[in-house]
């Protein structure tokens, strides 16, 4: 065992997407539930909210407004959504 791994660390534990069992598994916690995976895609398709309008998933910062999540400012504004800006430009 290395020096300063825990044995949870070099325990091989099985993802909640894909199912590979895998000794470099994660676990993420979010709202206080633990979800386990062996890559970020698969935590990804896990976990990252999906544009309301496009249907992909929002891993940047993405916008939201109500609950509702886009991936940008011309599919929020293809929902009648109207005050976000993806970008300004100087001088705009």
């Amino acid at each position: 065992m290395d020096e300063g791994r825990t044995t949870r660390e070099n325990t091989a534990m099985r993802c909640e997407v894909c199912g590979n069992v895998y000794d470099k598994s994660f676990e993420i916690r979010v709202g206080g539930a633990s979800h386990i995976f062996d890559s970020f895609e698969c935590a990804i398709h896990a976990l990252a909210p999906t544009c309301a309008h496009c249907g992909c998933r929002v891993i940047g910062h993405g916008m939201e407004t109500d609950g509702v999540f886009y991936c940008c400012a011309h599919c929020a504004e293809q929902h009648g959504i109207h005050e976000f800006e993806d970008r300004v430009e100087p001088g705009a």
